[in-house]
């Protein structure tokens, strides 16, 4: 058998991207003091409280991922959905940007959804996130607008200072890498005969992605959304309550922080490690807290919340194998509305 060198690579690189970060981050820390944090300087009650906040997210994706397929004639129980979600969380940590792939699967799976009908609802759903977070990004930014520019000024992403930072060559290997990945996308899409001899495919996946025309209840749709993010939010600002350093800490403030720690994890690592450390801590000093509290508050919450996220996800990988042997075959299980919901 041919050894699988390129996907291990593959695999690999967001990992040692995000250890690069990490150890650039922590290179000089006192694992003393991050000691002392954790045995004596956590509240753990407000962040188990954190954590507690850290379930609905998941909650209200499933149960908005099932209006968003009820009007394809596909009727996963809420159950399911939601086990798939946490399920998807816990598998980025392993392979980032796996997740949305996973639920989808996971559904066919467990309720016979047609995987196809699930990934378009999964785009519809991504576009909805993106303009909800921009829309919330755009309250917090105008709210905070000093800090922000002092975070771009301190963090050298100007458009200048970026462009600024690149020679001829850097042009020409940009140039290049943009036309190899078009070159790779367009050898991909050549080969998938997945695409290419399906219409059938092709159409379940538009009708997924069209599918939030057909949503009855439209405003509880956004209503849902708008939840999800405002859980996220809450998961995070909670866990400003478990340190001295940060309770107290300004709500506006910590909104800041959380839409530039959300776009920081757009680089692909697992959970954004690293690149959301390096946000979170940044946005911290610039607040006031000192560079070591700062350090060890971003390295603390998401250690703490990753953990969560691997615990329930095998805790719905659990509970979906229990589902699959009551329900018998999954391939039939959508036909109807579950009788157990």
């Amino acid at each position: 058998m041919k050894f699988p060198l390129k996907r291990i690579l593959q695999a690999s690189i967001p990992f040692l991207i995000g250890a690069a970060i990490l150890w650039w981050m922590y290179r000089g820390m006192s694992w003393a003091d991050l000691e002392a944090l954790l045995t004596q300087g956590i509240h753990w009650d407000w962040m188990g409280v954190s954590l507690l906040a850290g379930l609905l997210p998941c909650v209200l994706r499933g149960l908005r991922w099932r209006m968003a397929l009820s009007p394809l004639g596909e009727h996963p129980s809420r159950r399911v959905c939601i086990d798939a979600c946490f399920l998807s969380y816990a598998a980025s940590l392993v392979i980032p940007r796996i997740g949305e792939v996973t639920r989808c699967g996971t559904l066919k799976t467990y309720a016979g959804t047609s995987f196809t009908h699930a990934l378009g609802t999964v785009v519809t759903e991504r576009i909805v996130d993106s303009l909800m977070l921009l829309l919330i990004s755009l309250c917090s930014f105008a709210s905070q607008l000093p800090q922000l520019v002092r975070f771009i000024l301190a963090t050298g992403t100007t458009p200048h200072a970026l462009l600024s930072r690149f020679t001829a060559t850097g042009y020409w290997v940009t140039l290049l890498c943009g036309l190899l990945i078009v070159a790779v996308a367009a050898v991909i899409l050549r080969r998938m005969r997945f695409f290419q001899h399906s219409h059938k495919y092709l159409s379940d996946l538009w009708a997924g992605i069209v599918s939030l025309r057909k949503v009855r209840q439209l405003g509880l749709y956004l209503l849902l959304s708008l939840g999800i993010w405002g859980a996220y939010f809450l998961h995070f600002y909670l866990a400003f309550w478990a340190f001295d350093f940060t309770a107290g800490f300004n709500a506006w403030a910590a909104l800041m922080i959380f839409c530039i720690g959300s776009f920081a994890v757009i680089v692909p690592t697992p959970n954004g490690a690293g690149p959301w450390h390096f946000a979170c801590k940044t946005m911290l000093v610039i607040y006031g807290v000192a560079e070591q509290p700062a350090v060890l508050f971003a390295l603390t919450v998401h250690t703490i919340q990753t953990a969560l996220v691997a615990v329930l996800g095998g805790a719905a990988a659990l509970d979906l194998s229990l589902a699959g042997a009551v329900q018998g075959n999954p391939a039939t299980a959508h036909t109807t509305p579950s009788a157990h919901e």
